[in-house]
């Protein structure tokens, strides 16, 4: 046993300090609570932002593509064969061809920015994030002429309902005789989506396939094909994989590239926030040598007594070692149960806090999503619990250290 029953009980009673060592268990206190804040903090901006990164990429690769296939020039030609190539490729699970375009659009006065995704119909009532978050409507009647699904937040913002036309504002211009004015026409909205992404909710607009192709002027062409894969962590090795198997005659971006700057941006976001509040738990540390040094010194006559009734050095230093650990795994454990009990119910307080100081703390305009996400990672709370230990284990050797080498002569001169 690495240490006695007689160094335990030594450290315990330290620990426990009378009324006259008030001052040094306050700092104790104020230490535990230090690196209890630190770790339950760093807990929970780490499940949130790894709730972020989740759901983000989620509702992204839910409505687009691990891997995007397009032509050099202005639309895709020959898609029908390109995609008869890409199926017999390994490691792809479904290919679709897409049309996309910005337009504008308007209704009942209002209007705003929007993107028209043209898919076939089948296409789109496979894409579980839109067929599952359906609010209004029917996607079985996507199809035909004039249908649309459009997010919900756009259908509130232009105060639309399922069977109200929608009028839509192209770029590029129709020759008349009274020269170029903008493409328009009218759809009828057949049903509304909310996926919980604000940026899709109240941007985007789906279209069948063949109707986007008539309206952007394609013909027979697409904007693209798009590629899901087995597996999406390996779209930049696929994406090379599918160049060379098509000569690379066709551009070809995965969704790492399409998204690199907000995903790289969220990254260093993380690690600026981790090593941030990391300060913390360090600042709790440098108390808990603080008290220690001060505890030392308070008891330097019962050390030096302790000493001259045989207590080796090494005893000395134990006891001291276990009164600063204990400070330190007592905070990192309440640290960590309470950083976790918060991220599991984080939406539930965002939800209170807001509806009891009025305030709106998580604005999807700013943040993208309509919820407060949190995902905890069992390997990031060991890396912290780890850290958490570490510091206050490093913390208690010193003071520990002092303590053993005190002279018991020199402690009990004046006596």
């Amino acid at each position: 046993m690495i240490f006695s029953r007689f160094e335990w009980m030594m450290a315990g009673r330290y620990l426990r300090a009378r009324r006259q060592e008030g001052f040094i268990s306050v700092i104790a206190l104020f230490s535990l609570l230090g690196i209890m804040l630190g770790v339950g903090t760093l807990i929970v901006v780490m499940a949130v932002m790894n709730g972020f990164r989740a759901e983000l990429l989620g509702r992204i690769l839910g409505l687009n593509g691990h891997l995007m296939v397009q032509s050099f020039e202005r639309g895709l030609d020959d898609h029908e064969r390109l995609m008869g190539e890409l199926k017999r490729l390994d490691g792809i699970t479904y290919v679709q061809p897409v049309v996309d375009g910005q337009v504008m659009a308007t209704a009942n006065g209002a209007a705003t920015g929007a993107r028209v995704r043209g898919l076939a119909p089948d296409d789109l009532r496979k894409q579980s994030l839109v067929a599952r978050r359906i609010v209004q409507g029917d996607l079985a009647d996507f199809g035909g002429e004039d249908a649309v699904v459009v997010g919900d937040r756009m259908a509130r913002t232009l105060g639309l309902k399922i069977g109200d036309r929608i009028t839509l504002i192209s770029p590029q211009t129709t020759a008349t005789v009274f020269g170029t004015v903008p493409r328009l026409q009218a759809y009828r909205v057949v049903a509304t989506f909310d996926i919980g992404m604000f940026e899709y909710d109240s941007a985007f607009v789906f279209m069948p396939l063949a109707q986007a192709q008539i309206y952007f002027r394609l013909g027979e062409k697409v904007s693209g094909i798009e590629v899901m894969l087995k597996d999406g962590n390996a779209a930049p090795q696929k994406r090379l994989e599918i160049a060379q198997a098509l000569n690379n005659r066709y551009s070809i971006y995965d969704w790492q590239q399409a998204n690199a700057q907000f995903f790289n941006a969220l990254q260093v976001e993380r690690s600026v926030m981790f090593l941030i509040l990391s300060l913390i738990i360090l600042v709790a540390a440098f108390n808990i040598i603080s008290s220690l040094i001060m505890l030392v010194k308070d008891k330097g006559r019962d050390i030096a007594i302790l000493r001259t009734m045989g207590a080796t050095r090494g005893s000395v230093m134990r006891v001291f070692f276990l009164s600063g650990a204990a400070v330190g795994v007592i905070g990192t454990v309440l640290g960590c149960a309470a950083g976790y009990a918060f991220a599991a119910n984080i939406e539930s307080i965002r939800r209170w806090l807001e509806s009891t100081f009025l305030v709106e703390l998580f604005p999807a305009q700013v943040y993208f999503l309509t919820r407060l996400p949190a995902k905890v990672e069992v390997m990031e709370v060991v890396q912290v619990v780890a850290m958490a230990l570490a510091l206050s284990i490093l913390a208690t050797i010193y003071p520990s250290w002092r303590a053993a080498r005190l002279d018991p002569v020199e402690a009990l001169r004046y006596e």
